[in-house]
């Protein structure tokens, strides 16, 4: 039989306060199961605005323990009660002081398979995010979840193509790519760099972004296009909602963003583009060592 998976994306607006940003997600997620979907991943930072566009040690209280922290504990109930594997985004607490921009990854019965820490953070304005967060230190795990193999990237990750493919080499059939990303140069390469991860590696790339502007904190335009895409590169069917017009904030969509995955299609694609078997990492030293 094939393996269809239906998975799920939420390109989501700041409500204002984290305990309806929280309920907001869980609707959407909801919603998800109600139309059959596996698979659900939220953006970036989701029960927060995206607060690295000012430097505030107020932001700090958004931080909490991962996986013993509240909101784990309270995604894996909805986990189990849809049925759906959560790819949930948070602002993580080690010890006080040592914080991390993270990704639980909470499978379909609830229970808790692991993280992702944001490797590589940029720090320029508007992206304070060195501000607020150590860079991550758990190398490129790929979690075997109830839809598959599942691996996260988020947000300035995708830029580096060096750990999307250690996701591929690490066995991953799905990538998740949360972010909050703003106009500017990185709309052009929106539809690029991930896309073309999906082809140099050959698995599928689910990726979000926010929409909107959070005024209270900045002026961050977030454009939303969130998408999912297959090893080919192609969009399954559309994007995301979003006006390109500049100077639009108010002209987006908050969308729940549902597509069918053929998995199926990465045997094909890596039989047809034997990118794995002509690799020649005994050629690539160079790349660590300048």
């Amino acid at each position: 039989m094939p393996r269809i998976v239906r998975a799920a994306l939420v390109q989501a607006t700041w409500t204002g306060d984290m305990q309806s940003m929280i309920a907001k997600h869980e609707n959407y997620a909801r919603q998800a199961a109600a139309e059959g979907s596996q698979v659900i991943c939220f953006q970036e930072l989701f029960y927060g605005p995206y607060f690295c566009q000012v430097q505030d040690r107020k932001f700090y209280a958004y931080t909490e323990p991962i996986p013993n922290g509240p909101t784990t504990e309270r995604m894996q109930k909805l986990a189990q009660e849809t049925g759906m594997v959560l790819i949930v985004p948070m602002y993580e607490k080690e010890k006080p002081g040592l914080y991390y921009n993270t990704a639980a990854v909470i499978d379909a019965d609830g229970s808790y398979l692991g993280k992702y820490r944001k490797t590589h953070l940029p720090h320029l304005p508007g992206f304070w995010e060195k501000f607020y967060f150590r860079p991550g230190n758990l190398g490129y795990p790929v979690f075997d979840t109830a839809v598959g193999k599942v691996g996260v990237y988020i947000c300035y990750d995708r830029h580096f193509p060096e750990g999307a493919r250690c996701l591929g080499l690490n066995g991953a059939e799905i990538v998740f790519i949360p972010s909050a990303t703003s106009r500017g140069l990185s709309q052009h390469l929106w539809k690029i760099e991930q896309t073309s991860h999906a082809i140099a590696n050959g698995y599928f790339v689910g990726t979000i972004n926010r929409v909107g502007i959070e005024a209270e904190i900045g002026d961050n335009d977030f454009y939303g296009q969130s998408y999912f895409c297959t090893p080919r590169g192609e969009f399954v069917t559309t994007l995301g909602d979003r006006t390109d017009l500049p100077g639009q904030g108010d002209a987006f969509k908050e969308e729940l963003i549902i597509r069918d995955l053929d998995l199926d299609l990465i045997q094909e694609v890596r039989q047809t583009w034997q990118f794995y078997r002509d690799r020649r990492p005994e050629m690539y030293g160079e790349i660590v060592e300048l």
